[in-house]
């Protein structure tokens, strides 16, 4: 296995799917550009003359667009950003928090990371979306699905302000799951 000298810039970008790791190699001598989505790779091209520019490809099982730009600085230095939908990595992660609601947590020694896409309702779990069935209720609505043999539901309530909107809430076996930070 080749040891990669030319790395210049990992990024982590947290999907419904999962979360994906980019690593992105670049030889400022022979323009050589390589990529790699979660260790495997998606992009070689070993010589070019132009030393900037760009470079896309897709993450995860929705297949998201993600564009890696290069941009020289000054003399020899370049700037490497990532861009996610067409949108910087900052603007995706700020635009996530507004659409989906993530839970982690531990089942029976097994991790599992649960993530509500609020648009679609969908949920996916570990990279899967995973069965629901949906049923309106007195205050609101139940998402039910299961992860091994446990029962699980997201309830979704109106905050009653509308700045808040509606709440979201994981409950697994009767016990609510706290939100996690990504």
């Amino acid at each position: 296995l080749e040891k990669m000298t030319d790395l210049v810039a990992v990024w982590e970008v947290a999907l419904s799917d999962g979360v994906h790791k980019i690593e992105f190699e670049h030889g400022t001598t022979s323009g050589k550009r390589v990529v790699y989505v979660d260790g495997k790779e998606e992009i070689r091209k070993e010589w070019m003359f132009k030393l900037v520019g760009k470079e896309t490809f897709t993450v995860g099982a929705s297949k998201t667009k993600a564009t890696i730009n290069i941009d020289a600085v000054s003399g020899f230095a370049y700037e490497y950003t990532l861009e996610i939908n067409g949108k910087s990595l900052k603007k995706h992660m700020e635009n996530r928090l507004k659409t989906t609601n993530t839970w982690v947590l531990n089942l029976d020694g097994t991790d599992y990371r649960v993530v509500l896409e609020k648009d679609t309702m969908d949920v996916w779990c570990n990279g899967q979306k995973l069965e629901t069935a949906g049923e309106f209720v007195e205050d609101g609505t139940e998402t039910h699905f299961s992860l091994g043999d446990h029962s699980c539901c997201i309830k979704a309530v109106s905050s009653g302000k509308r700045k808040e909107g509606i709440i979201h809430t994981l409950i697994v076996d009767d016990r609510e799951i706290p939100e996690a930070v990504e």
